[in-house]
């Protein structure tokens, strides 16, 4: 699955910016290729979705 920010993080809660930069995030644009079968990688998704394209 591939993930792209789509939202600026500009004015987020700083837990959710942490998140975005642990899922390796941090412009609007930036993708990555993540796997959900990880429950810590599936929460940190389920916690910024709002902000995120996603294409399987």
């Amino acid at each position: 699955m591939k993930i792209r920010l789509k939202r600026s993080l500009i004015g987020r809660k700083p837990n959710q910016v942490a998140t975005m930069k642990a899922l390796g995030l941090s412009k609007i644009g930036d993708e990555r290729e993540i796997s959900l079968e990880n429950p810590a990688i599936k929460g940190m998704f389920d916690k910024v979705k709002f902000l995120l394209e996603v294409t399987e």
